[in-house]
């Protein structure tokens, strides 16, 4: 069995971005050489999340809305967290949205269904951030 690693780094222009990974975690299997296994993608930052969905734009507004209902960003004073920094709305959300997701890998292709693609979620940028691919199989 064969075993790969690489970390994708993102330069995080605002709070929260969404970022569809797919064509870099497809460029990661291809260097990787394997053809049967499974695909890890997982957020190396407490406050993001990697998940599977629909790339559409609509999708995107709809994820921001409905996020912002369940743990709104402010008021600050509202989450006992909020100390030293103002993010607890994004470890909120990053727990609503996943950490992770595995993808089987079938004849060296992500085994996906219709429309899925993978996303990198960031709910407190405005800084550089991770995500860990790891593809094991062979």
């Amino acid at each position: 069995m064969k075993s790969y690693r690489k970390e994708l780094w993102f330069d995080i222009k605002q709070r929260r971005e969404l970022i569809n990974i797919t064509p870099e975690v497809q460029k990661c299997l291809q260097e990787s050489g394997i053809v049967e296994g499974l695909v890890l993608c997982n957020a190396m930052h407490i406050s993001a999340s990697v998940f599977i969905n629909d790339d559409e734009s609509g999708l995107y507004h709809d994820f921001e809305v409905w996020l912002e209902k369940l743990a709104p960003e402010k008021p600050y004073s509202q989450y006992q967290h909020n100390g030293y920094e103002d993010n607890a709305d994004a470890h909120l959300k990053r727990t609503i949205m996943g950490r992770e997701v595995v993808v089987a890998i079938t004849d060296g292709r992500l085994d996906f269904g219709p429309w899925e693609q993978i996303f990198y979620g960031e709910f407190d940028g405005k800084r550089r951030k991770r995500v860990l691919v790891k593809i094991i199989g062979d």
